[in-house]
């Protein structure tokens, strides 16, 4: 199966983000960029992954997909032709931030 993916993804959650980056924002820029498959980002959040069991539902095995009510409001601002298949995938990482002499690094 041939798809493209981008899970380097971070929520609206995660340092120097918009704060619209929801996982609604992420459907419908999924589909107007052709992406397929998109890695939820910062699965570790608690308001995040709330947010996550609240709007995603199982789909093929390992991937979820938005809410059927969700995914029908999001449609009104997706062209015809841009219109395709989103999935997601759970996804983290680990921050190497730290301080040091009050200094982010």
């Amino acid at each position: 199966m041939k798809f493209i993916a981008d899970l380097h993804v971070h929520s609206k959650y995660s340092r120097a983000t918009a704060k619209n980056l929801d996982l609604e924002n992420l459907y419908i820029a999924g589909q107007l960029k052709g992406i397929t498959v998109l890695g939820t980002g910062d699965i570790t959040h608690p308001a995040w992954f709330k947010e996550i069991k609240e709007k995603l539902v199982p789909a093929e095995e390992g991937l979820f997909k938005l809410r059927e009510d969700i995914a029908r409001v999001c449609k009104n601002y997706i062209p015809d032709n841009c219109r395709g298949t989103v999935r997601f995938i759970l996804a983290s990482e680990i921050s190497s931030i730290y301080k040091k002499r009050e200094k982010t690094r």
